[in-house]
């Protein structure tokens, strides 16, 4: 099973390069991250590098997976720096490596952002995602509530504009366990 685990920025460096082959992955694979193709390992490996910042500072969490071949899948959670949205935060780039599919992962790295975000005090959690996209259907099941679409919002790593659901959850006791 992948074990998923928090990481400092100095951990962020040094999972960099796995970080960069998954976020290539998942670009190539059509995810509409904030890419577009073709989108290499290079241009990866730099965006991942200049997280290191915001973790260091506490304006992002990141985790990441990995089993015997590397890492996984990977979630960051954004927190609001506004003094009047301290208590949300934001999940985002949840990714799955093509390889790792279909194993629970991206549930797993959902369920830790969540339960880490409600220890941290958030009460309201934010994310979007493609409308229809695989990763809707996972945060539908997740139990978040999509409160709106818009058209065009975002376009795929071909540059096609694609509609964004927006989802919202109250990560509280239901993200503890209890």
């Amino acid at each position: 099973m992948d074990a998923i685990s928090p990481l400092s920025a100095a951990q962020l460096l040094d999972a960099a390069p796995g970080l960069a082959a998954l976020l290539a992955d998942a670009v190539a694979g059509g995810a509409s991250l904030g890419f577009l193709a073709p989108f290499g390992q290079d241009e990866a490996l730099e965006w991942w590098r200049g997280r290191a910042t915001a973790v260091a500072d506490g304006r992002l969490a990141v985790w990441a997976a990995r089993d015997a071949e590397g890492v996984t899948g990977t979630v960051s959670l954004a927190r609001e720096e506004k003094a009047n949205g301290r208590h949300r935060a934001e999940v985002v780039k949840l990714m799955v490596h093509r390889r790792a599919r279909g194993r629970g992962l991206g549930r797993r790295l959902l369920e830790a952002v969540e339960r880490a975000a409600a220890d941290g005090g958030a009460t309201l959690l934010l994310l979007d995602t493609e409308t229809g996209s695989p990763a809707e259907h996972l945060y539908r099941s997740a139990g978040w509530t999509p409160y709106g679409v818009v058209p065009g919002h975002a376009t795929d790593p071909a540059g096609v504009p694609r509609p964004t659901t927006f989802f919202f959850k109250s990560p509280g006791a239901a993200a503890r366990g209890a």
